[in-house]
């Protein structure tokens, strides 16, 4: 029969214990996930599940020949919430992250959720929607889409480089591209001008209109906004009284303010530049 120390089987322990926090402090700080990087990752699980509700009820009914064809309501309301949602984790994720700490991976994880939910699944969108609409070709939108999943790649890799001034960004930022695509397809126009509009949404992500940051004020309008689209396409899902209205409503105010954000940077620039050039003339002048 053994005996066993008491002490000694205390002191194993304690070493155990201290053995298990030196791996702990041991592990690279690359390897451990903030609350910031959590919320990162529920952007992207959002995305992907955009993708398979737009492919399980939309695009297979389609190629199977059911009843539910087209742009199935559930469905598209599901995968287009979802993507709302990806917007939400993308916001709160960044105000964490200021708040609390990232990890050093934080803005590698950033970007690649955001080319899965903001580039990926609307570009997709896209693509299903050229398939399964009666008036649209499919390898045009399937151009189309190829279009906006590049845009939001170029988007975010200048993101990485290019040091903008605090609290603006350079070109349309990719969520608010996504919702952007995803109100001009729901607005259900005619294939010609969606085509083109979609396009113009590529082309803003990519140029070097300034967008302000969603912070303070802003990022709970935003916040709102979001919430109140999410009540929009639930109403229109379920065909409650006038949410085919509301929901062309919403998608309309959408692409207006994509519209016409760029017009009131293009204006300030341009009021900017003469303002510079009479300082200058003022500076010349005896």
């Amino acid at each position: 029969m053994t005996v066993i120390d008491p002490d000694t089987q205390a002191g194993w322990a304690a070493e155990a214990e201290a053995e298990e926090e030196d791996d702990a402090e041991d592990m690279p700080l690359s390897l451990r996930l903030s609350i910031a990087d959590t919320l990162t990752l529920g952007n992207a699980t959002c995305g992907f599940m955009a993708v398979y509700f737009t492919t399980t009820g939309i695009l297979i009914p389609h190629l199977t020949g059911s009843d539910e064809t087209g742009m199935a309501r559930h469905s598209a309301a599901t995968a287009v919430i979802l993507m709302l949602a990806a917007a939400i984790f993308d916001l709160f994720d960044g105000l964490v992250a200021r708040k609390l700490r990232s990890s050093p991976m934080g803005a590698e994880l950033d970007n690649l959720s955001d080319l899965i939910s903001f580039g990926l699944a609307p570009a997709y969108f896209v693509l299903v929607y050229g398939m399964v609409a009666d008036d649209a070709h499919q390898r045009v939108s399937a151009l189309a889409a190829i279009v906006v999943l590049l845009a939001v790649v170029l988007r975010l890799a200048r993101f990485s480089c290019v040091t903008m001034k605090d609290g603006m960004f350079q070109g349309m930022p990719s969520p608010f591209g996504a919702l952007t695509v995803i109100s001009i397809v729901l607005l259900e126009l005619p294939f010609p001008p969606t085509l083109l509009a979609i396009v113009g949404v590529a082309w803003l992500m990519v140029s070097r209109v300034e967008y302000p940051k969603p912070r303070g004020i802003l990022a709970v309008a935003m916040l709102s906004w979001i919430v109140a689209a999410m009540g929009l396409l639930a109403a229109w899902a379920f065909d409650a009284p006038g949410g085919q209205l509301l929901l062309q409503t919403g998608c309309a105010l959408q692409v207006v303010t994509g519209a016409v954000i760029p017009l009131f940077a293009t204006a300030r620039r341009v009021n900017t530049f003469r303002d510079n050039r009479r300082e200058a003339r003022a500076a010349q002048l005896p």
